[in-house]
């Protein structure tokens, strides 16, 4: 396939990501957007690396999407730990709300 079409689609979860931060107040959603957001990045990182040669693709642009993926996890499992103890402590998830509780 060509690269146009790893791009554009990697355009469009891009996107699809920015979205999500911009136009949700949930913190769920906002974490869903943020790993929208980092799943685009690789994927563009991945389609560039399979143009160095024909056929092949640059196996350091493999290390650092899998190092990229286990760093993601990391801070979204410590983002669900800190949206779950918002909602024990505060009994909500909208971002606005708790902003608003903080002052």
């Amino acid at each position: 396939m060509p690269l146009v079409y790893y791009v554009a689609c990697s355009v469009i979860l891009f996107f699809i990501g920015v979205y999500c931060l911009i136009a949700k107040r949930n913190m769920i959603r906002l974490l869903m957007g943020l790993e929208i957001m980092m799943n685009a990045a690789n994927l563009n990182f991945i389609a560039f690396s399979s143009q160095v040669a024909e056929g092949a693709a640059h196996p350091l642009a493999h290390v650092f999407t899998i190092l990229s993926i286990s760093i993601g996890g990391c801070v979204i499992a410590l983002g669900l730990v800190i949206t779950i103890y918002a909602y024990k402590h505060y009994g909500t998830l909208d971002v606005r709300e708790l902003r608003r509780l903080r002052r």
